[in-house]
């Protein structure tokens, strides 16, 4: 085993990488990302004796950059069609940020049979735009703004998240990493800008409130409570609350982007929890 691809209904060509032997792990990524952004984790759960598996979303890194179906049915339902044609059952699901919708939704949607366990990590779930029903999330014109630097200059919008808030690079005494910012960037620009642009729509104003309502797998949800663009209180600590068998912890001072920057922390956290 080791990297292919798999066809969709729709003609969409995912590409998944696929390790090792024993319970599988599947990683979803955050946006815009791809698989390689799990490249720690896979690395360590290889060793500890777990199958590994992490796919690039529909538009993202080398799967096909479509132009429509950006959205997280088609998200879920593609992850579906990649378990399916592997045969998972048992797995563990993990999600980052966009990921950890992509996960509730399947989960929710398709897989309640074939998954053991899930796992949230800084993630959009339940819903994160501002609204009457959800007056702590953030702001429209903050996405909007996402959208409209995209579509500007996604090459130095993308350097900007990158340096800045998504690894908490802009906070005072921060020691940013160049190849980090690099690989965030490399990641991004191999998507595409059309699947992008309309991801935000799909990470930012999907709620997954009666996902989350049917999910009675046992649950971590890790948020740090520095994560500038997924804010945990409205975010990590609402999910758990609405999963039915749910483990919350909340990191002092870890940025949206821990899994990467702390994944020493995290990782050990997630042996525990699918050990326990």
């Amino acid at each position: 085993m080791g990297s292919s691809t798999i066809t969709t209904k729709d003609g969409v060509e995912i590409y998944y990488k696929d390790w090792g032997k024993g319970q599988p792990i599947v990683f979803s990524h955050g946006w815009p990302l791809s698989a390689d952004d799990w490249d720690v984790q896979m690395l360590f759960f290889l060793a500890q004796g777990y199958r590994v598996i992490a796919h690039d979303r529909r538009g993202h890194g080398r799967s096909t950059q479509t132009e429509d179906g950006n959205d997280m049915e088609h998200y879920a339902d593609d992850l579906a069609a990649l378990t399916e044609k592997l045969d998972l059952h048992d797995a563990i699901h993990v999600g980052h940020s966009t990921g950890g919708g992509e996960v509730v939704r399947y989960v929710a949607k398709h897989g309640l049979k074939r998954t053991a366990r899930i796992v949230l990590i800084s993630a959009v779930p339940p819903v994160m735009v501002k609204s009457k029903q959800n007056p702590e999330g953030t702001p429209l014109e903050v996405f909007d703004g996402f959208r409209a630097a995209l579509a500007a200059n996604r090459a130095q919008f993308y350097i900007d998240v990158a340096s800045g808030p998504f690894y908490g690079y802009n906070r005072p005494g921060a020691k940013p990493s160049q190849g980090i910012i690099d690989n965030w960037w490399r990641q991004g620009m191999m998507g595409g800008t059309k699947a992008h642009y309309d991801c935000i729509k799909a990470f930012s104003e999907t709620d997954f409130t009666d996902d989350l309502k049917k999910i009675d797998k046992p649950a971590l949800v890790l948020h740090g409570d520095d994560d500038q663009v997924v804010p945990y209180k409205d975010a990590g600590v609402l999910s758990a609350k609405l999963l039915k068998n749910a483990t919350l912890k909340i990191y002092p001072g870890f940025p949206h982007g821990a899994p990467t920057t702390h994944h020493e922390a995290i990782n050990q956290d997630m042996l525990a929890f699918f050990k326990s």
